[in-house]
């Protein structure tokens, strides 16, 4: 399974406006997220309209505008991130639990396999919040 640049993208400009709200008292504007982490600011704003129709970021406009979190870091998922973009977090080929990946319709012998990576995969991603990843608390002891 591989994490498109949607998804991953979208995590780390979240990431930057969570560790940057407590900061300043203004919103955050996507072009200084876009220099910060080296993403184009024209794709930051595809993404951007993508979060605020699902609920995550508000927007204000104006003198001092740019983008805030809707809710907290600590209850905004990185699970709720990546589907606000439309990534898949799928590891099977199949589209469909009705139809396989093969020919006749048929599953492969490993879909069960990638099935359940993905079912881990959402798991993990549905419990650890924007807080986790900008206070460092996903890093393992060295």
């Amino acid at each position: 399974m591989r994490l498109s640049t949607k998804g991953r993208y979208a995590v780390m400009a979240m990431a930057d406006l969570a560790q940057r709200e407590h900061e300043a008292a203004r919103a955050v504007a996507l072009a200084d997220i876009a220099a910060r982490q080296e993403i184009s600011l024209s794709y930051l704003e595809q993404l951007f309209a993508r979060l605020r129709r699902k609920g995550l970021v508000k927007s204000a406009r104006g003198p001092g505008g740019g983008y805030r979190l809707a809710r907290t870091a600590e209850t905004t998922t990185i699970a709720e991130i990546v589907h606000a973009v439309d990534e898949p977090l799928r590891a099977t080929r199949c589209h469909g639990l009705a139809k396989g990946c093969m020919m006749r319709g048929e599953r492969c012998l490993t879909h069960d396999l990638w099935e359940d990576l993905g079912e881990h995969i959402e798991s993990y991603l549905a419990s650890v919040s924007l807080a986790d990843v900008v206070g460092g608390k996903l890093r393992r002891a060295a």
